[in-house]
C-alpha cells in the first residue's frame, strides 16, 4: 500500500503520517525533515536554503526524485507538499489536510519554540517561494481547487480535531476503501 499525506505546513502532515504509518505498518517518508535536514547539513537556518533552493531547482527536483523512488518500494507513507502529485498514478490512497494559517502557524511556532512572529514571518516566505517554485518546475498550483477535489481521496481540515479524530478518520476511510475493493473482487 502507498499512502500519500500532504498540506500546508503545520496542518499535522508529520503527526498524522506517523501515527496512521504505524497503524497500516508502513514506511514513513517526509520531505520537509528531508528538506530540514539539507538545511542543517549547509549549515543554513530554513529561510536562508529556502532562498537557496529557488536559485538551485536540483535541490526540489532531488527531494522529488527521492519520493517516488521510495513509493515504488510499496508499503510506504508519504508526506509532502506534492506527494499527491508526484505520485498521482502509484499511491492508493491521497489525503490533503488543511488549517488556518494561524492554527498552522500557533502550532508551528509551539513545536519549534519560537516566536508567532517569527514563525509567520518565516512561513510566509517559505510558502511563498515553494508555490512560485512548484509552478515553476511542475506546473503545479497547490490553490487549484478544482483539482484538488480531483486528485486527494480524503481532504480533512485539522483545525478543530483532536490527532486522535484525524487518524481515526483516515484509518476509517482507507479500510472503507480496502473493503470496497475487495467485494469487487
Amino acid at each position: 500500500m502507498i499512502l500519500t499525506i500532504s498540506g500546508p505546513h503545520g496542518t499535522g502532515k508529520s503527526t498524522i503520517g506517523q501515527e496512521v504509518a504505524k497503524y497500516f505498518g508502513l514506511k514513513y517518508y517526509s520531505t520537509g525533515q528531508a528538506f530540514r535536514d539539507l538545511a542543517k547539513d549547509m549549515n543554513m537556518n530554513l529561510e536562508q536554503f529556502t532562498d537557496y533552493a529557488e536559485k538551485n531547482p536540483e535541490i526540489d527536483k532531488r527531494l522529488d526524485q527521492k519520493v517516488i523512488e521510495i513509493a515504488k518500494q510499496g508499503n510506504t507513507l508519504i508526506d509532502s507538499q506534492l506527494s499527491a502529485y508526484l505520485l498521482e498514478n502509484i499511491a492508493d490512497y491521497k489525503i490533503l489536510l488543511t488549517c488556518s494559517l494561524q492554527t498552522r502557524v500557533k502550532r508551528m511556532a509551539e513545536r519549534d519554540n519560537t516566536s508567532f512572529k517569527k514563525k509567520l514571518k518565516e512561513t510566509k516566505i517559505r510558502e511563498k517561494s515553494e508555490s512560485e517554485r512548484y509552478k515553476s518546475l511542475y506546473n503545479i498550483d497547490l490553490e487549484n481547487k478544482k483539482q484538488i477535489k480531483k486528485l486527494y481521496d480524503l481532504i480533512i481540515n485539522t483545525e478543530h480535531l483532536t490527532i486522535t479524530e484525524i487518524v481515526s478518520k483516515i484509518v476509517s476511510s482507507i479500510k472503507e476503501l480496502k473493503n470496497s475493493y475487495s467485494s469487487k473482487k
